[in-house]
C-alpha cells in the first residue's frame, strides 16, 4: 500500500502528496502576496539604485508629492491599502511583515516536503522536461491557445500528464521563481548584508532585490490568473476532480472532486477574512501569536550574526531620507517638543550629558567632550529602514561596549535600552527601544556623534543617535537622552522591547 503515491509509476493519477501540498500552497501563497503588499504599502517606491533617491523610482504606487521646501519623513510617504487588498489593511506594516515572515516560513517548509516526495518517487518526470524539444512545443501550445485552440495533452517524449507549455510553466515556477523570490528575500535582511555584503551584491543592489521580489510577485499573480483560466478551460470539474481526488475517472466522482474543491477554496478565502479581522480587533494578541511562531527562528537563525560592513566612502548617498520629526518647536508633527532638548541645542549640546543607569556598578554621565575623548569607531554603511529605502553614509562615534565598559554591566543585566528626547509619531510616547546586552560586544555598534565627516546634523539624531549595522532603522534611537541596563525589557514600556513594537507591532530583533 502506497497511500502517497511515491512508488506509483503512473504519473496521470495524482498522488496524495501532490494534492496536499497543491492546496497549501494556495493558503500560504495568497496569504503571502496579500501580506507582501502590506509591506510594500509602507513605501510605495521602487527603485533599481541603492540609494533610493527621490526622483529615481521606476514605479510607484502613491499620488503623494514630498514639498521640496520643508522638511518631510519617510513616515510622510506611507500610503493605506484597504483590507480586501493587503494583510492587513491601513497602516499595517508591523503585522503584514508579521503574517508575510509566518507564511514564508510555511511555503518554504510545504515546498521542502513536496520536492522530497518528488523526487523520491517517479513524479518529477511531470515537471522535469526530458528534451530540448519542449520549448518549440511549447510555442506551439501558446499559439494554439490564443488561437482558442486546446493543445493535446501529455508530451511525445516523456510521461508527463501536461502539455508541453504547461510542464514548461510548472518548471519554471517550481524550480526558478520560488527560488528567486527566496533568494530576493534574504537580500533585503540587513543582518544578512551585514555579515555578508557580498551575497547583496548578487542582486546588483538591496533596491534591485526588493524589485525583483516585487516583479516576482507579479509573476505568481500571473501565473495565478493564467491557473484558474486554464482549470475553467480544461473542464472545471475534470481538472478539480483531479486536483481532490486525484483521477477525473469514474462518472460517480465526477462532480465529487468540483464541490470538494469548492470548499477548500472557500476555507482559504475564510482563513484571509479571519486574519484580517483578528489583525484589526485583536492586534496585541495577534502580535503575540505570531511573534512565538517566528521570533525564535528569526533570532536562532539571524541574531548573532555580525556586520563586517565598509563601503568605499565614494558610495556615500547624495540624499539620505529622514524617518522622524526632532523634538523642537519648530516641528509640530513630532507630537511635543521637549524644552530641555531645544535649550541643549540653543547652546550647541555644550551641556548635555549622556546617563547611563540601571544595572551597572557606576552610573555615570558623559559630556559629549567626553564621549569624543573614548577611541572613536568610523564605518561606512548601508542603513536599511523596516519601510524598505536604504541608504548609505558614513558614520563616526564610540562603541557601545567602551561606554559601559567604564560603568561596569552587573551580571543581572540582560537588555539595554535607549531612551530619547523624541516622541513616537502616533501615539507621542516617549522613543525607545531595546536590544539584547550581547549586541553591545557588535564591532559596529556604536552612538554616533558624525555623520558623513560632519557633527551629526539635529534631523539625523543630534548630539548621539545609535547605530545598529544589523538592524532595522527604527531601533537606531536617535536624540539619546540616556541609557538604562534592565534585567527584562518587559518591565519597560508596554513590554514588546520598544516603542514601536508597542504601538505597531513591529519585531523587537528587527534582523529581516
Amino acid at each position: 500500500m502506497d497511500p502517497f503515491g511515491i512508488g506509483d509509476p503512473s504519473l496521470h493519477a495524482t498522488p496524495i502528496f501532490i494534492r496536499l501540498t497543491h492546496w497549501f500552497n494556495v493558503l500560504f501563497l495568497t496569504l503571502l502576496l496579500r501580506s507582501g503588499l502590506a509591506v510594500l504599502a509602507a513605501h510605495p517606491k521602487l527603485y533599481w539604485n541603492i540609494h533610493a533617491q527621490p526622483g529615481t523610482e521606476w514605479l510607484w504606487f502613491t499620488r503623494k508629492k514630498m514639498p521640496a521646501d520643508q522638511m518631510w519623513c519617510s513616515t510622510d510617504e506611507e500610503v493605506e491599502w484597504p483590507g480586501c487588498l493587503a494583510l492587513p489593511g491601513g497602516s499595517g506594516l508591523g503585522l503584514g511583515r508579521y503574517w508575510h515572515f509566518l507564511n514564508a516560513l510555511a511555503w518554504m517548509a510545504c515546498g521542502a516536503i513536496y520536492m522530497a516526495l518528488l523526487f523520491l518517487s517517479p513524479q518529477w518526470r511531470r515537471l522535469v522536461p526530458t528534451s530540448w524539444e519542449v520549448f518549440p512545443d511549447a510555442l506551439r501550445d501558446l499559439g494554439m491557445y490564443l488561437t482558442f485552440r486546446t493543445p493535446p495533452q501529455g508530451t511525445p517524449y516523456g510521461p508527463s500528464p501536461f502539455n508541453p507549455l504547461q510542464q514548461l510553466t510548472y518548471f519554471g515556477i517550481v524550480f526558478l521563481l520560488a527560488p528567486l523570490m527566496m533568494l530576493t528575500g534574504l537580500a533585503q535582511s540587513p543582518s544578512i548584508a551585514g555579515r555578508w555584503p557580498r551575497y547583496e551584491r548578487l542582486f546588483r543592489n538591496r533596491q534591485t532585490a526588493r524589485s525583483l521580489h516585487f516583479l516576482g510577485l507579479i509573476a505568481f499573480v500571473v501565473f495565478l490568473i493564467g491557473h484558474l483560466v486554464m482549470i475553467f478551460w480544461h473542464g472545471f470539474a475534470k481538472e478539480m476532480n483531479l486536483m481532490v481526488m486525484g483521477t477525473d475517472e469514474g462518472l460517480s466522482l465526477w462532480w465529487s472532486g468540483a464541490a470538494i474543491g469548492t470548499g477548500i477554496v472557500l476555507a482559504i478565502v475564510g482563513v484571509h477574512v479571519a486574519a484580517n479581522l483578528v489583525s484589526a480587533h485583536f492586534q496585541r494578541t495577534t502580535h503575540e501569536v505570531l511573534s512565538s511562531l517566528v521570533d525564535p527562528i528569526r533570532e536562532r537563525v539571524l541574531h548573532h550574526l555580525q556586520s563586517v560592513q565598509e563601503y568605499p566612502e565614494s558610495s556615500v548617498s547624495p540624499f539620505f531620507r529622514l524617518n522622524g520629526y526632532p523634538p523642537i518647536s519648530t516641528y509640530p508633527q513630532a507630537k511635543g517638543n521637549d524644552e530641555s532638548y531645544e535649550k541643549l541645542l540653543k547652546h550647541g549640546f555644550a551641556e548635555y550629558r549622556l546617563r547611563v543607569e540601571g544595572l551597572v556598578d557606576h552610573p555615570t554621565e558623559f559630556s559629549i567632550d567626553e564621549l569624543r575623548a573614548l577611541p572613536k569607531q568610523e564605518q561606512t554603511t548601508l542603513h536599511h529602514c523596516i519601510q524598505g529605502w536604504t541608504s548609505i553614509g558614513r558614520w563616526g562615534g564610540v562603541r557601545v561596549r567602551e561606554v559601559l565598559d567604564r560603568c561596569g554591566v552587573q551580571p543581572e543585566g540582560r537588555y539595554i535600552a535607549f531612551h530619547s528626547f523624541g516622541k513616537h509619531e502616533a501615539s507621542g510616547n516617549d522613543y525607545y527601544e531595546c536590544i539584547s546586552i550581547d549586541m553591545a560586544d557588535h564591532p559596529q555598534v556604536i552612538l554616533a556623534y558624525e555623520l558623513n565627516g560632519v557633527t551629526l546634523p539635529v534631523q539625523h539624531g543630534a548630539p548621539l543617535r545609535l547605530r545598529l549595522e544589523t538592524k532595522l532603522g527604527f531601533k537606531m534611537v536617535k536624540w539619546v537622552r540616556s541609557i538604562e541596563v534592565v534585567d527584562d525589557y518587559r518591565k519597560l514600556g508596554e513590554g514588546q522591547g520598544g516603542v514601536r513594537e508597542d504601538q505597531q507591532q513591529f519585531d523587537m530583533g528587527a534582523e529581516i
